[in-house]
């Protein structure tokens, strides 16, 4: 059994940590870090993004360890946070104090959680439910501090990163995975499909990093550009755009976590566990 979790947990925090290089190695972004430049970020570069990442794969390893076949409770909350708080030290030992992934710790931290917990057999229905029911249990040991997303929704009374998971991530699964899978039906090539789920994110979503940049007409610049690029079915707009958002300082960032999250249920449901792992864990039952 040990062995089986073990190697669950290896398994889900390479797709989580993947899942976090491909976001920022997707181009052309607007807006955000990818491999053609920085978009609006002056303290982010592509090489800090991907040693970000990688510094995390511990903190999602433990992660979906101790959530390893257990249901969302008080107790497994506060032992997700407490690790996402360490994972947070070392990304931040990592980039020099940047912050580079914070608000993916917390999305995909519990979706490594929920997916864990049904050993890897749940698809994205069950995966959001139980990730949302885990948020929504409270952590007594957070330190008292308001993130730039807390005060921005509660400056502007809109949903941020902790209400987003605590309903569930419909953002996820009313808008980013179906487009990224209607699009791939359409035909389109892998990039461009993912393109056009994060485009749907930003044309939809509240994003936090928007609105604590540029605040509302920043936020409302960006869904109406973001819509306009994905009825036009010209991803050539976006280079355009991004020349556009980097003059204006806008970057989705919460869309990029959240699209980051998408690449991660696309891997981790139930159907598409991988042959390699899937026979590792068979052959240690």
């Amino acid at each position: 059994m040990r062995n089986a979790k073990e190697a669950f947990s290896r398994y889900a925090a390479d797709l989580a940590v993947h899942s976090l290089i491909e976001e920022v190695e997707l181009t052309p972004k607007p807006g955000l870090v990818d491999r053609a430049n920085n978009g609006a970020h002056q303290d982010l570069t592509l090489e800090l993004m991907r040693k970000s990442a990688l510094s995390l794969k511990e903190t999602f390893e433990q992660i979906a360890f101790i959530s390893y076949g257990n249901r969302p409770s008080l107790s497994l909350r506060e032992e997700i946070a407490a690790i996402g708080r360490n994972g947070e030290n070392r990304m931040f030992e990592t980039t020099g104090g940047v912050n580079t992934h914070k608000g993916a710790i917390w999305a995909i931290g519990l979706l490594v959680s929920a997916a864990a917990m049904g050993k890897g057999c749940y698809a994205i229905k069950e995966i959001v439910s139980l990730a949302g029911e885990t948020a929504r249990y409270p952590d007594r040991h957070c330190p008292i501090t308001d993130t730039n997303g807390m005060l921005v929704s509660a400056k502007y009374g809109v949903n941020g990163a902790r209400a987003e998971a605590e309903q569930g991530f419909p953002h996820i699964v009313q808008v980013s995975m179906p487009m990224l899978k209607r699009s791939r039906a359409y035909g389109l090539s892998e990039n461009e499909a993912r393109l056009n789920s994060l485009l749907a994110l930003i044309a939809s979503l509240d994003d936090t990093c928007i609105l604590h940049r540029g605040g509302p007409e920043a936020l409302i610049f960006a869904k109406k550009q973001a819509a306009s690029v994905l009825s036009s079915g010209s991803l050539e707009m976006l280079k355009t755009l991004n020349d556009e958002f980097t003059r204006l300082n806008i970057s989705p960032g919460g869309s990029a976590d959240m699209l980051a999250a998408t690449l991660f249920i696309d891997k981790i449901q139930g159907h598409l566990i991988g042959d390699e792992v899937q026979k590792e864990v068979e052959s240690i039952h």
